[in-house]
């Protein structure tokens, strides 16, 4: 049996080495090696949605995705999507709709909107529920997360206008 291998991969933006086993789960090296609270273990066989983290730009369950799964990958978990101070517009949405309630699985909640939202800019509501499928919220809050979305891809404010608008 081999030690531990040096991992270079890139991590909300910043180039990583971490040391790992090559089956150890991305969510282990994520939380404790990295530092990062954001991706959450639920429950660890990649159903719940709680560990999602975005790879390449994909929602994808950091529980069960092995390390030697992510070399030459890119990693965004919920603390890359901000751009600094300012919030993505998915989380300033989420915040303004208070579509959060316990906020156990909000992390991979909002990397699945974003990664959605890159790739649909104006999706309908039935495409933002369909993305939110994998991620299982037991508080009931869904419709609230849906709405968010929604006014995340409008670029509504916390008033619920879009800048410009005249109304």
């Amino acid at each position: 049996m081999s030690g531990p291998t040096t991992y270079s991969l890139t991590v909300n933006g910043r180039a990583v080495e971490v040391q790992a086993d090559d089956d150890a789960p991305l969510l282990h090296v994520l939380r404790h090696d990295l530092g990062l609270a954001g991706p959450r273990f639920g429950c660890g066989v990649g159903l719940c949605g709680a560990c999602f983290v975005l790879l390449d730009g994909s929602p994808a369950p950091s529980c069960d995705t092995p390390m030697w799964s992510v070399i030459g990958k890119t990693v965004v978990t919920v603390e890359g999507l901000a751009d600094g101070d300012s919030l993505h517009p998915v989380q300033q949405a989420f915040l303004d709709e208070q579509a959060a309630q316990c906020g156990f699985c909000v992390s991979g909640v909002l990397v699945s909107a974003a990664a959605l939202l890159a790739a649909e800019p104006r999706p309908t509501e039935e495409q933002v529920a369909g993305s939110l499928d994998r991620n299982l919220c037991r508080c009931g809050v869904q419709r609230r997360m849906v709405a968010a979305v929604l006014r995340a891809a409008t670029g509504a404010g916390p008033d619920g206008h879009s800048p410009g608008d005249e109304s």
